[in-house]
C-alpha cells in the first residue's frame, strides 16, 4: 500500500471533550524494550487494528502510515489563544515584535508553549527572530538533537534537511508554533501592562 505523506494537525481547545463525541482510535508510539504508549495527539478515523480494551492502535503510527492509515494530530494547544479577543487582536499580537531578550529568562520561558524546560538552551542560542525561534524548536526534537552545541550557521544549513526516521519538526510546523509562542508572550506582556 502507498505510504501516506500528508500530515494534518488541528489545534483545538478542550481536546478530550471534543474526542469524547467522535468515533476514533488513538495512535500508538513504540518505545524501546517492546514498550509502547498512547500517542499524545494522533487519532485515526479509519478502522485501524486496535486493542479493544484501550482503543489504542496495535500499530506504531509510523508503521500505520506504511499500511495506508491516515493519522490526524488533534493538538490541545489552543489554550495559548484563550486571551485573544478577536481576529484583529490576534493579528496585532502576531505582528508586534517581542522583546527577544525575554527568551533568556526561565521565569518567562517556563510559562511558554513548547519552551518550558529549555531555558538553558534558549540562553545559549538567544533567538532574535521568528526563523531563529523556529529553528530552535526544531533543534531539540530527536531527529536534530545532534546539532545542539553547533553554531547558528551550521544549524541553519542542516535543520530543515529531512533526516532519518527520528522525530523532527517540519519548517512549516516550527514557524506556526513560533508565531503561537509570540502571541502567547505578547499576551502575557499585555496582561502585565494592563495591571499598572
Amino acid at each position: 500500500m502507498k505510504k501516506i505523506q500528508t500530515d494534518v494537525d488541528i489545534d483545538v481547545f478542550g481536546r478530550d471533550k471534543i474526542l469524547e463525541g467522535l468515533e476514533c482510535i488513538f495512535g500508538r508510539i513504540d518505545r524501546a524494550d517492546n514498550k509502547f504508549e498512547k500517542h499524545p495527539s494522533c487519532v485515526y478515523f479509519q478502522n485501524i487494528p486496535r486493542d479493544p480494551t484501550t482503543n489504542v492502535s496495535t500499530l506504531d503510527h509510523r508503521i500505520a502510515s506504511d499500511y495506508g492509515y491516515f493519522k490526524i494530530d488533534i493538538l490541545p494547544n489552543n489554550i495559548v489563544y484563550s486571551d485573544v479577543k478577536d481576529e484583529e487582536h490576534l493579528l496585532r499580537l502576531m505582528n508586534v515584535e517581542p522583546p527577544w531578550d525575554f527568551f533568556e529568562y526561565p521565569e518567562i520561558t517556563d510559562r511558554l508553549f513548547h519552551l518550558n524546560g529549555h531555558s538553558n538552551l534558549l540562553r545559549q542560542y538567544k533567538p532574535r527572530c521568528i526563523e531563529d525561534l523556529a529553528m530552535f524548536l526544531a533543534l531539540y526534537r530527536p531527529g536534530k538533537r545532534y546539532l545542539i552545541g553547533e553554531s547558528w550557521e551550521t544549524i541553519k544549513k542542516n535543520i530543515w534537511i529531512k533526516g532519518d526516521e527520528a522525530y523532527q519538526f517540519k519548517r512549516s510546523h516550527a514557524i506556526a508554533y513560533s508565531l503561537a509562542i509570540i502571541v502567547q508572550l505578547n499576551t502575557m506582556i499585555e496582561k502585565e501592562m494592563s495591571k499598572d
